[in-house]
């Protein structure tokens, strides 16, 4: 209920303040003197920028089964997969959530969490991390990514990408019908001035929307570390199983998940990483104590 509320806030939120910005620029008389009606842009825009964002939220644990090929486990196949439903259960009491499902998947190192809900998500490992690290490393990691579920973060990171997806779509299009009116002298209608406009700026400010996004993302892995070492009682497990991570090739993650893994390659440009660098994450946990 609590995440159903700050959904319908969020979305009251983005309206009003762009609102706001509008009135406070007198773009919003400029558009009336034109013909434009910005509130059914505003509300467009907000359907838009959302519904992609909720969909894939709703979707994510079984794109992430199908495009990674995990299976889920239940402990009875063997004694390590024993531990691991055994060792997440514990992580799950300790964060009070639910109990999550625990997958294993083929692949090079690294684990992810994913799921809609708090008490019905999905943690999971790949046969790598489970092959390069020992149990303490391996436990630290899945603190890490309970500790994704218990922040919620899920679900924040869908509502930020809704937002910065509105301001995308509300933004590319106020641009493109001054570009259209401006510069091709459309009078009526809109001309193809506006849709190519539209379609270049939805690409230049979803690249700057990725920035947002990722910035947010970095902050999440810090708190999701911090997680890690409280239900641990101790940084140290945490800081080894990055440092260890730090001398691996981390497996890819599908899109859908990527953010979510414990971690990634190095972005081009570290503006658009989800991740932070590993030594940062690492002097964080050692500023902690």
């Amino acid at each position: 209920m609590k995440r159903v509320v700050l959904f319908v806030l969020t979305n009251v939120a983005v309206l009003v303040v762009l609102s706001i910005v509008l009135r406070v620029l007198g773009l919003d008389r400029v558009a009336a003197q034109e013909g434009f009606a910005l509130g059914p842009l505003l509300a467009f825009s907000a359907v838009v920028g959302f519904t992609g964002a909720i969909i894939s939220l709703l979707m994510s644990k079984q794109m992430a089964k199908w495009s990674t090929g995990a299976q889920v486990i239940d402990g009875t196949e063997s004694a390590d997969h024993a531990w691991l439903v055994q060792t997440v259960r514990d992580l799950a009491q300790k964060a009070g959530i639910g109990m999550p499902e625990v997958a294993v998947y083929e692949g090079e190192p690294n684990a992810f969490a994913t799921g809609a809900f708090k008490n019905s998500a999905l943690v999971a490992v790949s046969t790598g991390l489970l092959q390069s690290m020992n149990k303490e490393e391996v436990g630290a990691v899945l603190g890490h990514e309970v500790a994704h579920v218990a922040n919620g973060d899920m679900v924040t990171m869908t509502l930020i990408q809704g937002v910065v997806n509105t301001f995308v779509v509300f933004l590319s299009r106020i641009v493109g019908t001054i570009v259209d009116r401006a510069v091709f002298r459309t009078e009526r209608g809109v001309g193809p001035g506006y849709f190519i406009t539209v379609m270049v700026c939805q690409i230049v400010f979803g690249l700057l929307a990725s920035i947002i996004v990722a910035w947010f993302s970095r902050q999440r892995e810090f708190r999701a570390d911090r997680g890690s070492a409280d239900y641990l009682g101790s940084p140290q497990p945490m800081m080894k199983a990055l440092a260890r991570l730090g001398g691996l090739e981390p497996g890819a993650l599908p899109e859908s998940v990527k953010a979510m893994g414990i971690n990634d390659r190095p972005g081009w440009m570290a503006l658009f990483s989800t991740h932070p660098p590993i030594e940062q994450r690492i002097a964080a946990l050692q500023a902690r104590g």
